[in-house]
């Protein structure tokens, strides 16, 4: 049985232009791309990569099941504190 496996990935557009992409439940699978098209293409290229390693050296591949996202707000810090 072949099943596929989902991953968030965290897109970040760059000020120089361009966008990182980030996967959480890979530690380090980070990539870029100059447009979301091409980052996307990276980030699928680099999960792919880093599944491959795993299984040649025979880890166990982490899901994102027990991942979730939130944001958390955080009051600025006043200019006189």
């Amino acid at each position: 049985m072949n099943r596929n496996l989902n991953y968030n990935a965290i897109f970040r557009g760059e000020p120089e232009g361009g966008f990182t992409v980030i996967v959480p439940s890979l530690p380090g699978c980070v990539t870029y791309g100059r447009t979301l098209q091409e980052a996307k293409k990276m980030a699928v290229d680099a999960i792919k990569g880093y599944l491959a390693s795993l299984k040649k050296h025979k880890e166990s591949i982490p899901t994102d099941k027990e991942s979730f996202f939130t944001s958390v707000e955080i009051k600025k810090a006043s200019a006189n504190a």
